[in-house]
């Protein structure tokens, strides 16, 4: 068996990260002299990306956006839950200042976060984090344990981690007064695919509380 091609990063280094800095304020002032005076004016990104904090997953790059047009939050694996006060407090600048029209829930095939839930090894602190992904597996345990091959019942629950992020961020009561107010707003999930640099559209976004359990609506 040979040994995975793992990206060399030798090449990069504290010095190497401000040249590369120089670099691209250059090219930026070369395509648009107004550039930077024009992103220092203020944002108003039409989206919300809520991504795992893997280095090979960028926002950006992989949807071919520029600064300005996507605001991001990053966590291990996407985790949406609703005691993080991070991500919270990410939704409502988003939701509540910028009125951004999608929030996009991003997952990635492959992902650590998600491998390491389905095992039983303890990792350390994030064991904690993890813990949430583990709730995921509970809840389609039937559905998981009868894929057989490991590499696809991980990337099923990498898909699942997704759709139950898209969920929690519509029992949000943040995202529910804005849709009780008129305001337009999407919540998306999608999943990358690094060996092809693909996203998958799951096709579960929602723009209402419609399909929530009634438990989980708020009437007022």
């Amino acid at each position: 068996m040979s040994t995975p091609h793992i990206h060399d990063t030798s090449h990069i280094t504290y010095e190497g990260l401000l040249a590369g800095n120089e670099t691209f304020v250059a090219n930026a002032l070369a395509q648009d002299p107004d550039f930077f005076n024009t992103l220092a004016n203020g944002q108003a990104p039409p989206v919300l990306w809520i991504g795992c904090a893997d280095s090979r997953v960028p926002a950006n790059q992989i949807t071919n956006t520029a600064p300005g047009e996507i605001f991001v939050h990053r966590n291990i694996a996407n985790v949406v839950v609703h005691t993080d006060m991070n991500m919270l407090s990410v939704l409502d600048y988003a939701v509540n200042v910028l009125k951004v029209k999608h929030v996009i829930v991003t997952g990635h095939y492959g992902c650590g976060g998600v491998l390491a839930a389905m095992s039983n090894k303890q990792v350390g602190l994030i064991d904690n984090w993890l813990r949430n992904i583990k709730d995921v597996y509970r809840f389609y345990a039937k559905e998981l344990d009868a894929i057989a091959d490991e590499k696809e019942r991980g990337n099923r629950l990498v898909e699942l981690n997704v759709i139950e992020g898209v969920r929690n961020l519509s029992k949000t009561s943040i995202v529910q007064n804005a849709w009780k107010n008129g305001q337009e707003l999407n919540v998306h999930g999608w999943v990358y695919a690094l060996s092809t640099g693909r996203i998958k559209d799951l096709k579960v976004s929602a723009h209402n509380n419609e399909a929530l359990d009634e438990v989980f609506k708020f009437k007022s």
